[in-house]
């Protein structure tokens, strides 16, 4: 199907159906895909406390359990699957199995961390070499792109492949110790920050990762390609925690480094992702994206997006959880930081 116009967001409706669909990126591509008049069909264990867009066709299934997906699809063929929650190669082979022959494209979300840590060149683009030596997340990302690939290349199998880097909505906080550290903050506490605070880092509103995710569904010039999707605004992680400091009404927050190795040495699920993703300065080359979208422009800056979460979490207080062994770990090491300095 054509786009009426190249750039315009008046579309041809297709049929597309997302594997997923209630999370922080898929729930705002959902809204989009929706709202532009796709014929949307989501397909989850229908757990989330998410709501699903009105509109969408909601299909109830474990997509672990193969047998129940195909009698839920049974039938059913559409122009674009969205895979939003195959993480490992054992996944991906059952993805094959179940989708091959059912759609005309079929849409992998990978990651961009599993593009070269630590990066040798900035920007990132799509032909930076997959390589993380440092996070499992990533490596089981990097193997089920290269089982798809096979596939792409020796079944004809309609792949694409989407990296998304940090993408949030209001629900997410950047920071590593998410609302404990808005906690810290206002409570007056040293907040720790990794490295010296000066990588760059980008952050990426999941309605902006949206509208180009939703543009590229359907395309037969994305199949066999990858597509990098994030904002082209960069910062220096300092002035993200100082960010949400200003949303939270803390205009001098205390700011501790310490060395993303150290942080590892004293948390393994800490380490990985920051030895593995967040330590890194990480800049990306949008052009290929907007090559095959070329309305698409990331239009939230991430002031605007601290402000959302702070406010959000403020208006759920509920969901404020502090993380005591976290704070423990904060405590500790910023004593050790200090007394080095």
């Amino acid at each position: 199907m054509n786009l009426l116009t190249p750039d315009a967001d008046t579309v041809a409706p297709r049929s597309i159906l997302f594997i997923g669909g209630t999370g922080v990126i898929s729930t705002a591509a959902a809204e989009r895909a929706v709202a532009l008049g796709h014929r949307l069909t989501i397909l989850n264990r229908g757990r989330s406390t998410r709501p699903v867009p009105e509109g969408a066709d909601i299909l109830t299934a474990d997509v672990r359990d193969a047998s129940a997906v195909r009698a839920a699809l049974a039938g059913r063929e559409f122009d674009a699957v969205a895979d939003f929650i195959t993480f490992t190669p054992d996944q991906a082979k059952a993805s094959l199995d179940l989708f091959t022959g059912r759609t005309g494209q079929y849409v992998f979300i990978s990651s961009a961390s599993a593009y070269q840590k630590p990066p040798t060149r900035l920007p990132i683009r799509e032909s930076t070499p997959l390589k993380n030596p440092f996070w499992q997340y990533s490596r089981d990302k990097i193997a089920c792109e290269e089982l798809f690939y096979k596939a792409y290349r020796e079944q004809d199998f309609p792949l694409t492949v989407v990296r998304p880097s940090h993408t949030y909505d209001r629900t997410k906080i950047a920071m590593v110790g998410g609302w404990t550290d808005i906690h810290r903050m206002r409570a007056g506490l040293p907040v720790m920050v990794h490295g010296d605070g000066t990588s760059l880092w980008t952050l990426t509103h999941s309605q902006d990762f949206a509208k180009a995710f939703v543009g590229l569904l359907g395309r037969p010039q994305a199949v066999g390609e990858s597509y990098t999707i994030t904002s082209d605004e960069y910062l220096p992680w300092n002035q993200i925690y100082q960010l949400f400091a200003r949303a939270a009404g803390v205009p001098e927050p205390e700011l501790v480094h310490v060395a993303s190795e150290t942080i590892a040495a004293h948390s393994a699920e800490l380490g990985a992702n920051l030895l593995g993703d967040r330590s890194h300065s990480v800049v990306f080359d949008n052009t290929k994206i907007k090559s095959l979208v070329p309305g698409y422009r990331a239009t939230i800056p991430f002031a605007d997006g601290a402000r959302e979460i702070v406010q959000w979490f403020d208006a759920n207080p509920e969901l404020q959880t502090v993380d005591h062994s976290y704070m423990a770990l904060t405590d500790r090491l910023a004593a050790w930081a200090r007394s080095g300095e």
